[in-house]
């Protein structure tokens, strides 16, 4: 199961204001399929096509807490 913060769920308004629009599809195909991965602490991240998410895995449950765009190496 997928579960987004209220701060993820609020960031996609912010990034719209910025003209960067990323959608919820983008965010599970890079959870599903990442590119690179990554483990600070508590929190997981994935990173795929120029987005990077940031997220928590609880009891089975992916707790996305937040995602921006990276630029490509």
């Amino acid at each position: 199961m997928l579960y987004f913060t209220k701060y993820a769920e609020e960031k996609f308004a912010l990034l719209n204001r910025h003209r960067i629009f990323i959608t919820r599809e983008q965010i599970e195909e890079t959870l599903k399929l990442p590119d690179k991965t990554a483990k600070k602490g508590a929190y997981l991240s994935a990173r795929k096509d120029g987005l990077k998410v940031v997220y928590k895995k609880e009891s089975g449950v992916v707790k996305v807490m937040t995602f921006y765009p990276v630029k490509e190496k």
